[in-house]
């Protein structure tokens, strides 16, 4: 695992850097998202096979991100739930920190449309805990999600590097999330995504895309990933699942064989 975050740095330290501030114009609030799951032997491919294709976000020298991340919910996980039963408008509650820029940190609402369009709306804060204290908070909550922030509760908590690729054309981003931690607040337990790589690619319609064709060229197939969500499965057993089983065991299926291809690669060395 080591040896392939090396590999993955090093890779990373061959694409040309890009700022945020050379990033403005492709903020996506409003986009499409796809996501694709992966392992770390395959997003080494990747990155070597997009190397002519895309610039690597750089935050203060580090093009390898780390984030918090802690959902919020009801008592009843009404948004977990509206996921659970596949609504095709769905919300999200969370207060993201972006750990190498100064900790900025934000409360975020993303709304899922009936459209398969994301749309997301966020406030600074200066820290978790400042949240529910925060000027606006509370009326954007309401208005986003029809539920008071006051009457949720933080449920599960996740730290994972990122890395944002971003093509010449500057029309997408391409986020990929590995190394993801899950902490849950109401179990006190606590799970990891081991081999697991998560790309999600951000543009506005159905424009063209580079890493697609380097996608499929992969095998790497589309798969949807809520971080909160499976999070939120793996670290209670009792939380109602049925409709999210099928991914688990996939999810764990692509883990193992990963762990296999490693097993075999060291033997035959």
């Amino acid at each position: 695992m080591v040896e392939k975050d090396k590999q993955i740095q090093y890779l990373l330290n061959t694409l040309p850097p890009i700022t945020l501030e050379q990033m403005s114009g492709v903020k996506l609030m409003n986009r499409t998202d796809t996501k694709y799951v992966t392992t770390k032997s395959r997003l080494i491919e990747l990155l070597q096979m997009a190397k002519d294709e895309y610039f690597v976000q750089t935050i203060h020298s580090f093009n390898i991100c780390p984030y918090r991340t802690t959902y919020f919910d009801t008592d009843l996980h009404s948004m977990y739930m509206q996921h659970h039963n596949k609504y095709a408008r769905r919300t999200k509650v969370r207060v993201r920190t972006y750990l190498a820029d100064n900790d900025q940190t934000f409360l975020e609402v993303k709304n899922k449309t009936n459209h398969g369009r994301t749309k997301k709306k966020r406030i600074e804060i200066t820290s978790l805990d400042a949240a529910q204290q925060t000027e606006g908070v509370e009326e954007l909550v309401k208005q986003k999600t029809g539920f008071s922030f006051h009457t949720m509760h933080k449920v599960i908590q996740n730290e994972f590097d990122r890395i944002t690729l971003v093509n010449k054309a500057k029309t997408e981003r391409l986020t990929i999330d590995f190394n993801i931690r899950f902490h849950n607040f109401e179990t006190g337990n606590e799970a990891s995504s081991d081999q697991l790589v998560i790309f999600e690619l951000k543009r506005d319609g159905n424009v063209y895309s580079p890493v697609c064709s380097l996608l499929r060229d992969l095998h790497i197939h589309v798969m949807g990933f809520s971080k909160c969500c499976i999070g939120m499965v793996w670290t209670d057993p009792h939380l109602k699942s049925n409709n999210f089983k099928m991914k688990v065991r996939r999810l764990a299926k692509l883990n193992a064989e990963e762990h296999e291809r490693d097993n075999n690669t060291s033997k035959a060395s």
